[in-house]
């Protein structure tokens, strides 16, 4: 037991150091002039704070940040009300084919999404348009797209949390006079809080990490996210190094800030299902 002990926390460090190299790399290529840029050294010499203020003085860098924050949070609220009525009703009631449309729903998430990328651009720019609007560089286009790729992710995690809802609250509550709304609202909905916290959190990360879509459906300050602005950094003449990291930084900061905090309440949400099962 004490040397797997050991050999278990040897494992746990290896992992933590692999997955938190790449983060303080780029802390240390955004501390760095471009003169020390190539130094062979992982530590940090001096405090030069000349890239994060570069960055931070760009009006294009806070206007993508709220772009991301408005279609990150939009699309995961959008999910997590459209996720939970799904599951309920898929989880409570006999649907001829329900685990079929189930398999189906999830399929979307097996493929590349680069496969969907062409027949995307398409819809976004010749058949979703009406008059002057279309899908295409605007946010609410962002906010759909992601609702469509993170539902099935969304419907899967709740369902398997609502079967570990007894039935017999259901009915309990029905017994007293309940509707289909008030049970949903006032025995599912709260029961259903970690859960739906853990949802509205993933589906908010991949939103706010998401590149693909971002960068090819949108052309715009008015609707590109903070992830697109990288691409920015890199031109024919060479690449800024030090404001792309410290850019990439920045933008990986609020989803680290949010995972530190809510780490406990994924695990509760995860396991839930299994614990009440």
């Amino acid at each position: 037991m004490r040397r797997s002990g050991i050999a278990s926390f040897l494992l746990w460090i290896c992992l933590t150091i692999l997955t938190l190299l790449p983060v303080w790399w780029m802390l240390v290529v955004s501390m760095r002039p471009r003169v020390k840029l190539y130094s062979k050294s992982v530590l940090i010499d001096d405090l030069y704070w000349d890239n994060f203020l570069a960055v931070l003085n760009s009006s294009t860098f806070l206007q993508y940040l709220w772009n991301s924050l408005i279609v990150a949070t939009s699309n995961a609220a959008l999910v997590c009300v459209l996720g939970l009525l799904a599951a309920f009703g898929l989880s409570r009631y006999k649907i001829s084919g329900g685990d079929n449309m189930f398999f189906w729903l999830i399929t979307n998430r097996m493929a590349p999404p680069a496969v969907f990328l062409l027949p995307l651009f398409l819809l976004f720019t010749k058949w979703f348009v009406f008059g002057d609007f279309m899908l295409f560089d605007t946010k609410i286009g962002l906010i759909l797209l992601y609702c469509v790729f993170n539902l099935p992710f969304a419907i899967w995690l709740l369902k398997g949390m609502l079967d570990g809802i007894p039935l017999e609250l259901d009915e309990a509550a029905r017994v007293d006079g309940a509707t289909t709304g008030q049970v949903l609202s006032h025995v599912i909905l709260p029961l259903a809080r970690p859960g739906l916290a853990v949802t509205f959190i993933l589906t908010w990360i991949f939103a706010w990490n998401e590149y693909l879509f971002a960068a090819t459906l949108t052309s715009s300050a008015d609707a590109r996210t903070v992830t697109t602005a990288l691409a920015e950094y890199v031109s024919v003449t060479g690449t800024n190094w030090g404001e792309m990291a410290a850019m990439a930084f920045l933008t990986t900061l609020p989803a680290l800030v949010v995972l530190g905090f809510v780490q406990k309440h994924i695990v509760t949400g995860l396991t839930f299902g299994a614990l009440k099962g």
